[in-house]
């Protein structure tokens, strides 16, 4: 690893993480301050999301859970901070190593003393950590959210630490499916389109994935792999959909050093 190039990848990040950190931090703490009118009128809201389609109801995390809980209403909570953090990540893994190719640095980062596979290893420990500092955040004003706005209400601990637990996991799948997309694509001009093509599409497909005929696509999307109202049900994780998770992130990581080791990097002319 090469601790220049860290601290460089790490810099250049350090606003996109603040900005991502304190946005789902006030996102956490502004949905749970309406927590305590929810809980007050469970029963006609309850009666009011009768009247919904189930399909739709699961579609933004409100199936099969009370929300009148305090982990039933972090379950909702939950599931539009997995989008924004599936965004985070998927930014970071399209932009690891295309961002040289972009702006026409590779070959002087390349003419460096330094091997492809420091380079790599310097980034995507750069981007862990940056990603790491906006998981830390989401615990902390999880947490600190929860206590000031539960009352006298209690809660099962354990689940809510399996729950923040996945965030990493979570986070690393779609940091490393970015990053072999990237490299599998000639040129990434921007990557935004591409994040949020990712985020919001698997999100899409978690949505679609209960209707009958199609459970399927539960397979492909990490949203079903870590479904918060699974966990909150059963205070376990799927297991057969997180070893899969795993195995899509290593399998993605092994492309991304062997595409990046055999890559051809045009020199700037």
């Amino acid at each position: 690893m090469s601790a220049t190039i860290y601290i460089h990848e790490f810099r250049s990040r350090l606003k996109s993480v603040l900005t991502w950190s304190l946005s789902l931090a006030a996102m956490i703490l502004i949905f749970y301050s309406i927590f305590p009118t929810f809980a007050e009128q469970a029963a006609s809201i309850n009666k009011a999301m009768s009247n919904f389609p189930p399909a739709l109801l699961a579609a933004f995390g409100m199936g099969q859970v009370d929300l009148s809980t305090i982990l039933g209403f972090f379950s909702f909570i939950f599931l539009f901070a997995q989008v924004c953090l599936a965004i985070q990540a998927g930014n970071y893994g399209f932009g690891l190593v295309s961002i040289e190719e972009t702006e026409l640095t590779a070959d002087f980062l390349l003419s460096k003393p330094v091997s492809r596979a420091q380079v790599m290893n310097s980034k995507l420990l750069a981007a862990f950590t940056s990603l790491t500092i906006t998981n830390l955040v989401v615990w902390a004003s999880t947490f600190l959210s929860i206590h000031l706005f539960k009352d006298s209400r209690t809660y099962d601990t354990p689940t809510l630490l399996l729950l923040l637990a996945s965030i990493v996991i979570f986070q690393l799948f779609f940091l490393s499916v970015g990053l072999v997309i990237s490299l599998l694509v000639r040129r990434v001009r921007s990557v935004t389109p591409y994040s949020l093509s990712l985020g919001f599409g698997m999100y899409i497909l978690a949505a679609f994935s209960g209707l009958e005929g199609i459970s399927n696509l539960e397979l492909i999307t990490a949203f079903k792999h870590f479904d918060p109202n699974y966990i909150i049900q059963h205070r376990a994780y799927d297991t057969p959909l997180v070893l899969l998770n795993v195995a899509v992130t290593i399998i993605s990581l092994v492309a991304s050093y062997w595409l990046y080791l055999r890559r051809d990097i045009h020199a700037v002319v």
